[in-house]
């Protein structure tokens, strides 16, 4: 192709030309990057204009009257348009409209023929909802459109509506120990710390994403790199709070036998999480409880058999294709040694709907009920978890996280094959976290596809996840307007920004939300485009500040400068804690790492780090909160500078204030380190003390309770709800 083609082609297919940088230079991308692009998107020809197309996807809000723009020809235009509208409810309409009628949007020439854009405007109140369209001149060939209906904004909770400013703490939940968790963090750990922070006045606890991962690899643990975001980890299950097991004698014998038990004690007293050995033991129990399930409630036909099978059909085919995966992975693992996930499965195995994989699902069927029978041991206890918190008095309870993409590998990808961009890997341009750039190894969906396909699966996402939340966090919020495409065989800063259908996206966002009454937050760190600055206020997101981030050279923002729409946070599972921030033992890991592209840029974040450490404690000085000791930014890190910190956030014009557990307990080893694999263990630290031994620590009491009296009490100056 010629480069006038490559780059025509590339704005077709939403390629940018160029973006700014974290240090606002400009840099224009490559015809080799493009090039690289294009040959990951199928369908070209699909970017042919026909001699008449309907736009396949078009919102409104409920103060709008909505319209569809059509494509039609000179002779089309004597015609009658004759149109039928499905509602969502199944209701019908139909109708008819001379074409020439239709108001002009434009007109002239294209492809060799005339042709002029026509608006049609549907006369009909719609409610809020997702509706078909169906439209066709004389006996023509009929087009559709899928109509979406979205509320103004997203939800509000009321206590903040109200005014309040509420407060929580985040958890990684994988890294919880307690004295009867099977070496990993689970569901009935989760009720503990929601129980323990309801006490102390807390809105709501953030967690990591739970998405489904791969039981077939448990090692392969990063929570935003999921087999599957419509479903969850089925490894949190607290086994012991499963109804099975205290009428299963097989599987108590087993657990309390003292090989078992010493196999526990030893998961539990490991500083990092086991996943494969957890996966071991807790997939050998639960098969016994699946096994007691079955012939104690499904032969039975109980009322609990009847809320599984209630589940199922709510579920549909995604559920059952999840499942089905789960059993082959584990079942091509096992006998026939495939490593795990589909692009590494004989060739006859990767059609979801093939003959292969119907033949494995019609002569295995219990194979795959196991996995769905522990979807739904994760679907209840996590229910529990948050009715447990609204119950207890949590305006928001669990606010969760919706990472942006799924692994290469996983059933998401597997069964919904046509959306996903397998030759491409999300990431992001070289910024100050990662200075060669990143690429998360996961692959992208195809904007074309999604709006082909009226945005079905992306709307089914993020419903399955609101489900359990009061609030949820949208991973690289700027992933709606834009992504990082990294194409196969070019490094992480040689991608390119592709672009998505930022409105039609927030729509269904905030339609999902108001139905899930569910609060969204967009994590809008890093460059945000003016396009998404201006969208999130408008579709009612609330912004993620974090406070290390929030200054202006190596001054931080007051108190009173912080955006009131907004959670802000002193630090986040991607940066370091506090206490390695402080004394700087991020950047020597970071150094260990090799992560820093020269010695010249280690030692200018060494001076920034500096700076940034004095502007902290001048604006604890001006707050009246600094510490007595550290004296000066060399000083040593304090319980006192942790509390003094955390207070200054929770002044904050911010709605919502989240703490991390780790700086509560004065960590130094962080969670994740963004741009390492196998060199650091990312996702595997647990914490360094059970939550036994947290819920009894008077000094937290305390401090917790300092913070609750801060945002319980006025707003700073310029608050305004709402605002």
């Amino acid at each position: 192709m010629s480069d006038e083609s490559i780059d025509e082609l590339a704005r077709l297919r939403g390629i940018g030309d160029a973006y700014h940088d974290f240090r606002g230079q400009l840099h224009y991308f490559s015809r080799e990057s493009k090039a690289g692009i294009l040959r990951t998107m199928d369908g070209v020809g699909a970017l042919a204009v026909p001699a008449r197309r309907l736009v396949p996807l078009a919102a409104a809000s409920t103060s709008q009257r909505i319209a569809v723009d059509l494509l039609l020809s000179a002779e089309e235009l004597t015609g009658t348009l004759k149109w039928t509208l499905c509602r969502e409810d199944g209701t019908r309409h139909q109708g008819s409209i001379l074409a020439a009628s239709c108001s002009e949007q434009w007109s002239g020439e294209a492809g060799g023929q005339w042709l002029s854009r026509r608006r049609f405007d549907v006369p009909i109140d719609l409610p809020l909802g997702y509706h078909d369209l169906d439209v066709a001149i004389d006996a023509g060939p009929v087009a559709h459109c899928r109509l979406i209906i979205a509320p103004k904004k997203c939800y509000e909770p009321t206590a903040i509506a109200g005014g309040r400013r509420l407060w929580g703490v985040a958890v990684q939940l994988y890294t919880l120990r307690s004295e009867r968790n099977w070496g990993i963090g689970d569901f009935a750990d989760l009720g503990q710390t929601i129980r323990w922070l309801a006490a102390l006045g807390a809105g709501f606890i953030g967690i990591n994403p739970l998405h489904a991962l791969a039981p077939a690899a448990p090692e392969r643990a990063s929570p935003y790199s999921a087999s599957n975001r419509d479903f969850l980890n089925i490894l949190y299950i607290a086994v012991p709070d499963v109804p099975e097991y205290a009428v299963c004698a097989a599987a108590r014998r087993k657990v309390e036998a003292k090989r078992f038990t010493a196999r526990l004690a030893a998961l539990r007293a490991r500083d990092l999480v086991d996943y494969a050995s957890v996966a071991e033991l807790k997939f050998e129990i639960l098969q016994l409880l699946y096994d007691e399930f079955r012939q104690r409630h499904l032969e039975g036909g109980t009322p609990r058999a009847a809320r599984y099978r209630a589940f199922l059909a709510a579920g549909g085919e995604r559920l059952e294709l999840h499942a089905r995966f789960d059993a082959i992975d584990r079942y091509l693992r096992d006998k026939k040694h495939c490593h795990s996930g589909w692009v590494n499965w004989p060739e006859e195995w990767r059609d979801p709907r093939g003959t292969v994989c119907q033949a494995f699902a019609a002569a295995h069927p219990r194979r795959i009920e196991f996995f769905l029978y522990l979807q739904w041991l994760a679907h209840e206890q996590l229910s529990e978890a948050q009715t447990l918190a609204r119950t207890l008095g949590m305006p928001i309870g669990l606010y969760g996280d919706y990472a942006v993409g799924a692994s290469a590998a996983g059933s998401e990808t597997w069964s919904d094959r046509k959306s996903y961009r397998l030759a491409a890997q999300v990431g992001a341009p070289p910024d100050p976290l990662a200075l060669k750039g990143q690429a998360w190894g996961v692959p992208p969906q195809d904007p074309l596809s999604m709006q082909q396909n009226g945005l079905r699966g992306f709307a089914a996402l993020i419903r399955n996840n609101m489900r359990y939340c009061g609030a949820l966090r949208i991973d690289h919020v700027m992933s709606l307007f834009r992504l990082w495409w990294v194409p196969e065989g070019m490094s992480a800063a040689d991608g390119a920004y592709v672009h998505y259908p930022l409105h039609l996206l927030l729509a269904v966002v905030a339609l999902e939300s108001k139905r899930s009454k569910c609060l969204v937050v967009g994590e809008d760190l890093g460059v945000v485009p003016d396009e998404v600055r201006a969208a999130m206020p408008q579709y009612g997101l609330y912004h993620y500040k974090v406070l290390l981030f929030e200054k202006d050279g190596s001054r931080f923002r007051r108190p009173a400068e912080y955006q009131h729409p907004a959670l802000a946070a002193v630090t986040t599972h991607d940066l370091p804690t506090l206490r390695s921030f402080w004394g700087s033992e991020d950047i020597v890991l970071r150094d260990r790492l090799h992560q820093y592209p020269s010695d010249e840029i280690r030692d200018r974040v060494k001076s920034e780090r500096e700076a940034d450490r004095g502007g902290l404690l001048e604006a604890l000085r001006e707050q009246g909160l600094a510490p007595k000791d550290p004296a000066g930014t060399d000083g040593p890190y304090t319980p006192e500078l942790m509390q003094a910190l955390h207070l200054y956030l929770a002044r904050s014009r911010a709605a919502l204030t989240a703490l991390q557990l780790e700086d509560l307990l004065g960590m130094i080893e962080p969670v994740n380190v963004p741009g390492t694999h196998d060199e650091y263990p990312n996702w595997q630290r647990k914490m360094s003390q059970g939550m036994e031994s947290i819920v009894a620590r008077a000094d937290l009491r305390v401090h917790l309770e300092a913070i609750d009296r801060e945002r319980a009490g006025h707003a700073p100056p310029g608050t305004t709800p709402g605002h």
